[in-house]
């Protein structure tokens, strides 16, 4: 890595130039070898969810049987589960699979509070998608709910952001 204040040779990785002091750790930034990748990096998790209706949202008290209903009926991948204004949790399609299981029959009149993921992971709208990507990937959440001002304004999902990644594919193509 070549220092561009003194022109020395360094290692890569360097964080200092070995010879004039200068910081180095600005160069080894990955840059983003695509449109794509640059479009991630740059805009906003509100870019993304722009059209999207307010998120699904139901009481900690809400039986299991209504909220497998809403999931099917809206079409969705999870519920927020709010209490007081607060996000308390979520419940997802992995919930139903994962924590009900065969038993999800028996267990329609239970409180959801029972079988959701508590205090979830939350992003802020202003984030950038790339941000959201990696907290997803790192975490292994399919959703993560977003607020503004500690309110909850929506969900992302890994769908939203494979659709917007292949929307953004198709464009390129197509010009």
């Amino acid at each position: 890595m070549i220092c561009p204040d003194c022109g020395h040779e360094n290692i890569e990785g360097a964080d200092l130039c070995e010879d004039c002091h200068q910081p180095l750790d600005h160069l080894s930034i990955p840059q983003p070898a695509t449109d794509t990748e640059q479009k991630l990096l740059k805009n906003r998790l509100r870019d993304l969810v722009q059209g999207h209706g307010p998120p699904i949202v139901t009481a900690p008290d809400t039986p299991v049987g209504a909220v497998l209903r809403l999931l099917v009926e809206h079409r969705i991948g999870c519920v927020l589960i709010v209490e007081n204004g607060a996000l308390a949790g979520i419940f997802s399609e992995r919930d139903a699979l994962m924590r009900l299981g065969a038993d999800a029959a028996s267990l329609t009149d239970v409180p959801i509070r029972q079988f959701m993921t508590p205090n979830p992971e939350t992003l802020e709208m202003k984030n950038k998608i790339a941000f959201a990507l990696h907290r997803m990937d790192v975490g292994h959440y399919r959703h993560v709910p977003l607020l503004v001002d500690g309110q909850v304004k929506g969900v992302i999902s890994v769908r939203d952001i494979l659709r917007y990644i292949t929307d953004d594919l198709v464009l390129a193509e197509e010009q």
